[in-house]
């Protein structure tokens, strides 16, 4: 079981007084302030991890590191939002864009064959009982990490791509770079795709690499609202190089609001199987065996939340429509595809990957894909995306290729090695 880091604060208040009191008699040298500094800090980082880790019912430890905490659904940090003190959690969604119906106890679909199953890391161990939600438990370095406490757990501003742009200066200011698929010019009530899962090499820490689904609304300043959901390897994150199921939200492009997975509050869990940010397992192979995951996130009608689900068996839970003001509407542009961070380390493009590190032509088995992209219309119900755009900052880095035919309807192809010969 977790501690709970009971008397934490205090001890480090103390600290704090100790060191200001010894300061002004003069008793330390002039690394006075700096231990003061420290001190500060260290208390911060616990306040924050106690804010974040709820007391558990149960924990469980993965075989990657990650300590699972089955926290209580109505204890979880959605909670700690004013608007959510009296709101009562939605068990299940009034409408399915595949027209499925979910019983009084559990929200589950019928279909459990699974061809190449894939699972989180966490379940060889235990798994969570009814009526708790499975958290990744927050650790001290993780959050020491960040550039700060307040930017733990927060994407940087301007990271979503904007095929529209032909700015150079805000595509390399921003450090991001994409090979996306999308579609804009209507109202969007949900999307929804199966991504292939990969475990690109990550050249730098402070890089990631992550392939996901973007739910988009309002203009691409300062107001943007943004849904997205994915997967990805971050080594800043999560301190590893595992490839981790990922949720982001914002309603003012990043500045203020949303964040990573539960990590701040906003989506409100109510399953018990799925922890978000947790490792995904088994990953597809180069010339080997192939492994993807199908994520949707819709809009309910009638309560006008956005839900997410997992897969055809896991409806994870909803972001209230309170936490947008475009969104709360419906959505402007939909994107799907690939990101990196390239931080031109030794002033050279970097070496991250992006989906399986192959570029698009070389097809199924070697490079990463997406298939069966699908958004929900103006009727609630799924459809084919008419009017695909593909966008990619630099073709010689990663590129996008889409296609269509039977099996996997709107797919795409896309991925990088990063640097090489043609990307210096």
């Amino acid at each position: 079981m977790g501690s709970c880091g009971c008397g934490g604060g205090a001890h480090f208040s103390r600290s704090i007084v100790l060191v200001l009191v010894f300061c002004l008699l003069g008793l330390i040298s002039i690394t006075c302030a700096a231990r003061l500094s420290v001190s500060r800090q260290k208390l911060e980082v616990q306040k924050h991890l106690n804010r974040l880790n709820k007391p558990a019912v149960k924990s469980i430890e993965s075989p990657d590191g990650d300590i699972i905490d089955c926290v209580h659904m109505s204890h979880q940090p959605a909670f700690d939002h004013p608007y959510l003190k009296d709101h009562k959690i939605q068990m299940r969604p009034s409408y399915h864009p595949e027209g499925r119906v979910f019983d009084d106890s559990k929200v589950s679909t019928e279909s459990k064959e699974r061809k190449n199953p894939i699972t989180q890391l966490w379940h060889v161990n235990d798994k969570c009982p009814e009526g708790t939600i499975p958290i990744r438990r927050t650790k001290e370095d993780d959050v020491l990490r960040a550039s700060s406490v307040k930017r733990y757990g927060r994407k940087k501003h301007r990271a979503i791509p904007q095929p529209r742009s032909a700015d150079p200066d805000l595509i390399n200011e921003s450090g991001h770079q994409h090979a996306i698929a999308y579609v804009e010019g209507d109202k969007y009530y949900g999307a929804k795709a199966t991504i292939n899962v990969w475990e690109p090499k990550i050249q730098q820490p402070n890089e990631f690499s992550l392939s996901q689904l973007w739910i988009l609304g309002g203009s691409f300043g300062q107001d943007l609202n943004s849904i997205e959901a994915g997967w990805q390897v971050s080594p800043d994150l999560y301190g590893d190089n595992n490839t981790r199921l990922f949720t982001y939200w914002t309603s003012d492009a990043y500045q203020a609001t949303g964040c990573y997975n539960l990590l701040c509050s906003g989506f409100i869990q109510i399953n018990s199987e799925i922890a978000m940010g947790a490792s995904i397992s088994p990953v597809s192979g180069y010339r080997n065996s192939q492994y993807d995951i199908s994520i949707l996130v819709w809009k309910d009608p009638k309560e006008g939340h956005w839900w997410m689900q997992f897969g055809n068996d896991y409806v994870l839970g909803y972001w209230p429509s309170f936490l947008f003001s475009y969104l709360a509407d419906s959505a402007s542009m939909i994107e799907w595809g690939g990101e990196v961070v390239n931080s031109e380390p030794d002033g050279r493009h970097t070496s991250t990957q992006m989906g399986s590190g192959r570029f698009p032509e070389e097809g199924f088995g070697k490079a990463s894909y997406f298939r069966n992209i699908q958004v929900v219309d103006s009727t609630n119900n799924l459809k084919a995306p008419k009017g695909i755009g593909t966008f990619t900052e630099k073709s010689n880095c990663y590129d996008v290729q889409t296609g269509n035919n039977g099996d996997w309807g709107r797919y795409f192809y896309y991925g990088g090695p990063g640097r090489n010969e043609n990307c210096p």
